[in-house]
């Protein structure tokens, strides 16, 4: 299929810019590496080197939030994506389309539940939970707890049980006390 390597690590980089336009959501390496190694586009090395590269050529940018890193397209990304779209076989556009709508929601309940902790004193610990639906906060809060034990049984309850504790908190929040 390829006259080179450099043809073929082209084209890499085109599958993963394909996959973060078409899956529509920032992405943490750990969720890239699983769309490419589960829909067999390359193995885990090239992909690695091809994020590297993607990112040094700022087709890709990185944020960190609830000390996760996220990979997103730039509009560079995009726009190069754009441009070489027609170079990805249909067949292989068909396959990433349909492992995004089959996984999609797994890779998005994963990171709309978010949980972290700051440590402000000895005995003082901020934990932050949020569950995000659509890019917009459902819930935001902030406790206040004195252990950092605490802090991460939190953190580790709310990963696990996030949809019923949001559940519980609306439902005690719109309850009629009276």
């Amino acid at each position: 299929m390829f006259e080179n390597s450099s043809e073929e690590l082209a084209y890499h980089k085109l599958l993963i810019l394909y996959i973060l336009d078409k899956i529509n959501m920032d992405l943490t390496n750990s969720q890239i590496t699983q769309v490419v190694l589960e829909t067999e586009m390359m193995n885990y090395f090239s992909l690695q080197q091809i994020l590297s590269q993607l990112m040094e050529s700022k087709f890709v940018t990185t944020h960190k939030d609830s000390n996760r890193e996220y990979y997103s397209l730039t509009q560079k990304g995009f726009e190069t994506l754009e441009y070489f779209l027609g170079r990805i076989p249909e067949s292989v556009a068909s396959k990433i389309s349909d492992y995004i709508t089959c996984n999609k929601e797994n890779l998005l309940a994963d990171t709309q539940v978010k949980s972290s902790f700051v440590k402000q004193s000895d005995n003082e610990f901020i934990v932050n939970l949020r569950v995000i639906e659509n890019q917009s906060n459902l819930i935001d809060l902030n406790l206040n707890v004195s252990s950092e034990k605490q802090a991460k049984l939190i953190c580790n309850n709310w990963k696990n049980n996030a949809s019923y504790m949001y559940a519980e908190v609306i439902d005690l929040l719109i309850r009629d006390i009276h």
